[in-house]
């Protein structure tokens, strides 16, 4: 039997079965012009693959079997991530309690079907920076492949916890990354508009301070591009899906015309009022509040908070009221999607429908801003107003029809959350895995032993 499983032909039929499994779950056939090597390396051995082993020699030195080793696990780690699974980390508050920050997870990406990557010259195990660098690329565009997913376990459902490269992360402000380069853009557009009126300026169009400020931009700052596969990772719960209708009211989700399901654990900012004393800490550790949620002057504390915790809060002896923190109607911020047109905030948005794969929409100067940024950036559309009409790719247009899926998602942390409120919808082809379980979870306010959450390990996600 050792003979047999050490047989040459056994172990090419083998490694030939997996070659072309892959390649017809990858579904290029150009690939199969690769069998010729495989052929060589395991049968014919014209070709000394190998180079860092001594040709002949059956005994290698320990550096050559140790490099042996790691090309291996590098290769086979480099495939596992690429198409099966990905380890992954809570960075922020966006999705609790549902997820807490310090929670390590699994993200399975056969669940949706892995996506091929756009660009697969890249650094092993590194997202979009050399390890140690702040602004090296850890990749090369000489190879740009188009968008191609792969067949999958499951479709998304509304509810999933799905990780996403994030959308507006196409541009960046290199070194200040945070808000994103939009936000940024926006925030000084307003700025230098501001200034025209305390100055008693000539007002000019919005679009005439925007190009503005994008000069200022790219004189005085480090602007790059990235494309979809090396943007930053978000992780958000997917509350609409493709054709669904879906409004917010203080706060309250409506899907379709119907409440959200309760699902994870939701948190708004509460303001929290004292007869003058504190409130013990020791119970908000074991409400598992983290520190740094905390905002604490004299009587009044601020902090996000679940119903039912809110509920078990109000409840201590020395809380004499506490108010659930609502954007009401009219409250200006910018949200998307960023017009005049819509006056939306946080917690009072809608009704908006989430584009789907061949729905075709009207176009004109109110509902443009709703779909400008999937016509465009996403879908790969010039896309120009001249003297109040739309021209798509240089032709007038008044409809469009869509060519991807789109999804709405939103932490559960709603208040402390940058979500698709934020950058409008999360196109299919961002979308990168399911969180599917915690493997490890880490207390920072705690050391020792005692920062490990034990009831957290090898937890499903739902």
């Amino acid at each position: 039997m050792k003979e047999f499983l050490r047989n040459k032909w056994f172990k090419f039929s083998i490694a030939l079965i997996i070659t072309l499994l892959m390649i017809i779950w990858i579904g290029n056939y150009w690939l199969l012009l690769g069998l010729p090597i495989l052929f060589d390396v395991y049968i014919s051995k014209k070709v000394h693959w190998a180079f860092w082993k001594k040709k002949g020699v059956k005994k290698q030195s320990t550096a050559v079997e140790w490099i042996d080793a790691i090309i291996f696990a590098v290769v086979a780690a480099t495939i596992i991530r690429m198409f099966f699974i990905e380890a992954y980390t809570i960075p922020t508050s966006s999705m609790e309690k549902s997820l807490l920050v310090g929670d390590y997870l699994f993200v399975s990406k056969v669940a949706y079907g892995p996506k091929v990557p756009n660009t697969p010259l890249s650094f092993p195990f590194a997202h979009h920076t050399m390890p140690g660098t702040t602004k090296t690329k850890s990749y090369l565009e000489w190879i740009n492949w188009p968008y191609k997913r792969l067949a999958g376990l499951n479709e998304i459902k509304r509810n999933d916890v799905v990780v996403f490269n994030f959308p507006a992360g196409d541009t960046i402000v290199v070194g200040a990354e945070n808000p994103d380069y939009y936000s940024q853009l926006r925030a000084a557009t307003a700025t230098i508009k501001e200034n025209d009126m305390r100055r008693g300026r000539a007002l000019q169009s919005d679009k005439a301070y925007m190009k503005v400020a994008r000069k200022y931009f790219a004189q005085n700052m480090e602007i790059a591009t990235r494309p979809v596969d090396k943007r930053e990772n978000y992780i958000k719960r997917c509350v609409a899906m493709p054709g669904d209708t879906i409004s917010s009211i203080d706060g309250q989700l409506y899907i379709n015309g119907k409440a959200q399901d309760k699902v994870g654990e939701v948190q708004y900012n509460y303001e929290i009022r004292t007869n003058g004393t504190m409130i013990n800490p020791r119970k908000l550790e074991e409400m598992n509040i983290a520190k740094d949620e905390i905002g604490h002057s004299g009587s009044v504390y601020h902090m996000p908070l679940s119903k039912e915790k809110a509920d078990k809060l109000s409840k201590l002896s020395n809380v004499s009221s506490m108010v659930k923190m609502v954007h009401g109607v009219g409250t200006p911020e910018d949200v998307f999607p960023f017009s005049e047109h819509y006056n939306w905030n946080r917690d009072n948005f809608g009704p908006l429908v989430i584009p789907q794969k061949g729905q075709t929409v009207e176009l004109n100067l109110k509902t443009l801003p709703l779909y400008e940024r999937a016509i465009n950036a996403y879908e790969g559309n010039d896309l120009a107003v001249k003297d109040s009409t739309i021209y798509i790719n240089g032709k007038a247009a008044n409809t469009y029809t869509f060519e991807m899926d789109y999804y709405w998602m939103m932490g559960d942390n709603r208040h402390r959350s940058a979500d698709s409120r934020y950058w409008g919808y999360v196109p299919e082809d961002h979308v990168v895995g399911k969180a599917s379980f915690i493997w490890l979870s880490l207390d920072k306010d705690q050391s020792g032993f005692g920062k490990i959450r034990w009831d957290r390990i090898f937890k499903w996600i739902h």
